[in-house]
């Protein structure tokens, strides 16, 4: 029973988003004037209003069929790339420059250009086993069918805002610049799947959809907050590995001058040149380096929670890594449970440090972003 509701939830998604694309507003009312006149129409000893229905389901298939058209004259002739940012935040404007141009011999007139994403319907154990917030205080009824969790797990896999842009028209050999924007839902991976060229036909029913491979990625970092001047508690301390890390593996030691030689002291630090010059032993004497060092957990071994309150959390860790300043101290951060997800690793301890030698902020926000999500995280700040 669950495979075919399962089934039957893809079918509808499928028709939905097929007639989303293709219908121009006075389509869509085309179609919902075709509908009543049909309902309306169910006797036709009693009412003559299916001859509305005739007509105007006779009109939207002349339009499809005038619509496929323009995929065969410009599907081929089209080319397009974009200029696509490195990173996103979750629930900020995302904009990016896209060029089409034209190497058919027609004039392209009153066409659109929009992103297309990759498929979001999840699949059959993902929708079985992803619970939609709040869907415990559903009725049966919805929890058994579980069209809500479907329509939810579409949703925060597509960014909003998704808007269509208007190309001016486009001769043979132009080339023409637009922007193009959404704004990400949530943090994470965003799979696009290339550009979609539409054009209405003449009767503007029905959109001409000429589809572009241009596949892409791109990353959502957290939402982050604007927080406070931190005061870090804790002290210096000894870090092995500290600033040579970045250039050797070994113990953190700098160079700080010569001085005469001392029993005791191991011959791998004669300086044989000065040796040589003063004819006593001479050797190099280091300075070790100290950094301060603090740990940022993310508590992932809960197996109960909201979905807003790890996103908060997720946001909340992203905030102190954006804003604490590792130019001399190191930052651990830490994911603790077994849901550390596949930023983690397997279960137990992920780590990440950042700072001297070590991986930037970004690269942190880039492990926050696809930190795993379906569990409960308590974030803390320690020495």
């Amino acid at each position: 029973m669950k495979r075919f509701i399962y089934r039957a939830l893809r079918m509808v998604s499928a028709l939905d988003h097929w007639l989303r694309e293709r219908l121009t507003p006075a389509g869509w009312l085309a179609l919902g004037a075709a509908g009543a006149a049909a309902a309306a129409g169910l006797d036709t000893n009693q009412t003559v209003t299916y001859r509305a229905f005739t007509f105007l389901a006779a009109l939207l298939a002349i339009s499809y069929l005038a619509s496929l058209l323009f995929r065969i004259f410009f599907h081929a002739r089209l080319e397009a790339s974009r200029a696509l940012p490195r990173y996103a935040t979750a629930g900020e404007h995302c904009s990016y420059r896209v060029v089409v141009a034209n190497r058919g011999a027609r004039r392209l007139t009153a066409a659109t250009v929009q992103e297309r994403f990759r498929d979001p319907r999840p699949s059959y154990e993902v929708w079985k086993r992803t619970r939609e917030p709040g869907e415990e205080r559903r009725n049966w009824w919805d929890r058994r069918v579980g069209y809500f969790r479907w329509r939810w797990q579409i949703e925060r896999r597509v960014p909003r805002d998704a808007a269509r842009g208007e190309l001016a028209p486009l001769g043979p050999g132009e080339r023409q610049e637009l922007e193009l924007s959404f704004t990400p839902r949530r943090r994470g991976r965003i799979e696009l799947a290339g550009l979609t060229i539409g054009r209405a036909d003449p009767l503007g029913l029905v959109r001409g959809l000429a589809r572009l491979p241009l596949p892409a990625r791109l990353i959502a970092l957290p939402r982050r907050y604007r927080l406070p001047a931190i005061t870090l508690p804790g002290r210096r301390k000894f870090q092995p590995g500290g600033m040579s890390l970045a250039a050797s593996v070994g113990d953190s030691e700098e160079f700080l001058a010569l001085r005469d030689y001392r029993p005791g002291d191991p011959l791998q630090r004669v300086h044989w040149k000065s040796f040589a010059r003063t004819g006593k032993p001479v050797v190099k004497e280091y300075q070790d380096e100290f950094f301060e060092r603090h740990a940022l957990v993310l508590d992932t071994g809960s197996l109960a929670g909201e979905d807003a309150a790890f996103e908060d959390a997720v946001a909340l860790a992203a905030s102190f890594v954006y804003t604490i300043d590792t130019h001399d101290c190191l930052l651990d951060l830490l994911f603790v449970g077994p849901g550390a997800g596949e930023a983690a690793g397997p279960p137990g301890i992920g780590a990440y440090t950042a700072g001297r030698g070590q991986l930037q902020a970004q690269n942190m926000l880039e492990v926050l972003a696809a930190v795993a999500d379906h569990q409960l995280a308590v974030v803390e700040a320690v020495d």
